[in-house]
């Protein structure tokens, strides 16, 4: 028996649970786990038979947790070396004024620049609170923090979409290698 254990914001349990239970149902049938949740203290617990099933919820109730609809949480069950990750803005700045302004960097206006980086990346990225949180294929992901953490230090928008270009550039172009 695996078990994971997982506190969450009280104000996500609605999503993790779902209308009439139908995500929280959804993680159990993808992942053979079992998830009880108390909606007042925000622990979930998740146990099961597969360890791998279990971690797999795990990383979806994460996901939710961290500002995810249940439907971009749930590309976590499209392949199994899909992974999520999660930056801590205050581990590089405990200011709230500071993560306030590095979150703005990120998404940038009108969500244009998170927008770009999941376009040109296919990680889906939710920035809520203190974290930044990625989804996707791990080379993928090295990508798209890559470009974050630019933003973070302080580059240009411009200067990450060409970083960004260059790199679809040579992926395209390892494809092409590989198949010819």
């Amino acid at each position: 028996m695996t078990i994971q254990e997982i506190k969450i914001g009280t104000q996500r349990i609605g999503a993790l649970i779902g209308k009439g239970g139908a995500t929280k149902r959804k993680i159990e049938e993808n992942t053979g786990s079992t998830i009880r949740i108390d909606s007042e203290e925000g622990d979930v617990h998740i146990e099961g038979e597969d360890a791998f099933g279990v971690l797999r919820a795990a990383d979806v109730v994460t996901a939710i947790a961290r500002g995810f609809s249940p439907e971009r949480a749930f590309v976590l069950f499209e392949d199994e070396d899909m992974a999520i990750e999660i930056i801590d803005l205050s581990e590089i700045d405990p200011s709230p004024k500071q993560q306030e302004r590095l979150r703005g960097r990120i998404i940038g206006k009108a969500g244009k620049g998170r927008q770009q980086i999941e376009d040109m990346t296919r990680v889906e990225i939710s920035v809520q609170g203190k974290t930044v949180t990625l989804i996707g294929m791990p080379e993928k992901l090295r990508t798209a923090r890559a470009a974050i953490e630019m933003l973070i230090n302080g580059a240009q928008h411009e200067t990450v979409f060409s970083f960004l270009e260059k790199k679809r550039r040579e992926a395209r172009e390892d494809m092409l290698g590989y198949y010819y």
